[in-house]
């Protein structure tokens, strides 16, 4: 679910579920600056985990469960909103995620997000940027994860492209390495599928151009120590070192055998995997050097999340992009949205959605409810929930995306009921965010032609009282034909609106 906002941050924490490593930080935030002051790192390589059906194993979820138990004891006592942890490519791909995610959430009690590939680009770019020196020129950031790589080419602080390739360390491992041994023929197999997956966004990458190459994964900063320990170099990548690296583990014949220096026991398994995908990188990328940056999603994912509370919200600026790319009416949205989030505030506590980001995701549907429209006024709300869901929206989780979605789908007719039932607990609170939103754009059915009186909205349980002032539904007949029909589609799934 999106993430409420906490009063006065101070400490704040970001965890990163990676498919090879989770990690930790926990900073200060003072004066819209980060302090880092604990990071924590462990190896649970939960995409070597994930079997032919997508599951991931019972044994895997242990690693990554008990890691979760460490990180927690550093975390407790933060209140909601000062905590975000994201989960990328494993927990993307693994059909039985919800029963981890639930497992995890129970141990660090706070919600975990699934971030898409893009936006998972998008926090690295921050997180690299905000780490290096704010220089005037492009830069290409790559990073090599345990399942998937990003690649983001961007100015300053700003992302211009974001891509998110299915090639990674750990599921090249399980697929060209899994017993360690290192042939040419293997690390061929593995160099080509990487060409393979690169060619896709090849050219999009070289029409753009940068300035410089930045890597930012535990791969990069691996390979680069174990250069500088041959004498190629003081800790960057070049061409001319990958190619002596790929000859030396040729000789070595098996990943147990790499003992380069500054390379931990831990990265050896996985290490062949990643050279052959960064060398995929440098002749498809037509590189010669790449540098290493410390900065990474964590980071990322801290300053995006000191971003929110400093009126900095990116997902502010991605609904007003997608609400301009689909022409919404913008002063039909700002009524519906004000009148849904004043009958939010008088009826909250009752409905028990006292967190405020409820809230937050009312009036986010309220805002992009027509975005449809767009595309044809026929079936407009399934329209609209579709663009939302399969949407590139920077900022938002996967499960974000959906729960939007949704509100805008049930936004008018039918209320898929089973639909919100996927979501348990939180399925009953935002059938209510549904109620809600449905009476903001009936209230406003009439598009700014009429001045509309103050109502009084009382909720108990599944049901809704709507109180008009004495006569006004008598004489406004329209509008009382719009809500007995209401009180029609919501009885179907077991409401009661009373209006008077």
């Amino acid at each position: 679910m999106p993430q409420s906002q906490a009063k006065n941050l101070s400490l704040i924490a970001a965890i990163d579920l990676g498919s090879n490593s989770f990690h930790m930080v926990v900073a200060k935030a003072q004066n819209g600056e980060i302090r880092i002051l604990e990071r924590l790192g462990e190896k649970v390589q939960l995409a070597a985990g994930i079997d032919d059906d997508r599951q991931l194993s019972e044994e895997s979820m242990q690693r990554g469960l008990d890691c979760l138990k460490r990180f927690a004891q550093l975390i407790n006592g933060m209140p909601l909103g000062a905590v975000r942890i994201v989960g990328t490519n494993a927990l993307r791909e693994a059909r039985n995620r919800v029963e981890f995610i639930r497992r995890a959430e129970e141990i660090l009690g706070h919600p975990v997000e699934v971030i898409s590939g893009r936006e998972e680009a998008r926090l690295i770019y921050l997180g690299v940027s905000h780490t290096l020196a704010d220089t005037p020129g492009k830069r290409l950031v790559a990073d090599i994860g345990g399942g998937s790589t990003e690649f983001i080419i961007g100015q300053r602080f700003e992302p211009l492209l974001r891509e998110s390739l299915q090639m990674g360390c750990v599921s090249y491992t399980q697929r060209y390495f899994k017993d360690g041994k290192i042939t040419p023929a293997r690390y061929a197999q593995a160099y080509t599928a990487a060409r393979l997956e690169i060619m896709s966004i090849e050219h999009a990458l070289h029409r753009l151009t940068w300035d410089e190459a930045i890597g930012s994964s535990g791969t990069i900063r691996a390979i680069g120590l174990a250069l500088k320990a041959g004498g190629h170099g003081t800790g960057e990548v070049n061409a001319e070192g990958l190619a002596w690296l790929k000859r030396k583990i040729f000789k070595l014949g098996d990943a147990e055998k790499i003992d380069f220096e500054g390379i931990k026991p831990d990265r050896r398994a996985i290490f062949p995997a990643g050279l052959a995908i960064l060398e995929a990188i440098f002749d498809a990328l037509d590189l010669q050097r790449m540098d290493h940056c410390e900065g990474a999603l964590r980071e990322g994912v801290l300053y995006d999340l000191l971003g929110r509370h400093h009126h900095e919200d990116v997902r502010e600026r991605t609904l007003s992009s997608l609400m301009e790319r689909y022409h919404v009416d913008l002063e039909q949205a700002a009524r519906v949205e004000r009148k849904a989030l004043h009958a939010f505030d008088q009826v909250a506590e009752d409905w028990e959605l006292d967190d405020g980001v409820w809230r937050e995701l009312l009036g986010w549907a309220a805002k992009v409810h027509e975005v449809g429209l767009d595309i044809a006024h026929y079936h407009y709300h399934k329209h609209g929930a579709y663009l939302i869901e399969h949407s590139d929206l920077a900022g938002f989780s996967r499960e974000d995306q959906q729960m939007l979605g949704l509100l805008v789908r049930g936004h008018r007719r039918n209320i898929p009921r089973d639909k919100f039932a996927e979501f348990g607990d939180e399925g009953i609170k935002l059938i209510r965010l549904c109620v809600l939103l449905r009476f903001a754009i009936l209230f406003h059915h009439i598009r700014g032609t009429q001045q509309m009186p103050e109502v009084t909205l009382r909720a108990s349980g599944d049901s809704l009282d709507v109180v008009f002032p004495k006569d006004w539904l008598e004489q406004n007949q329209l509008t009382q034909a719009d809500f007995a029909l209401e009180a029609e589609w919501l009885t179907r799934v077991g409401f009661v609106l009373n209006v008077r």
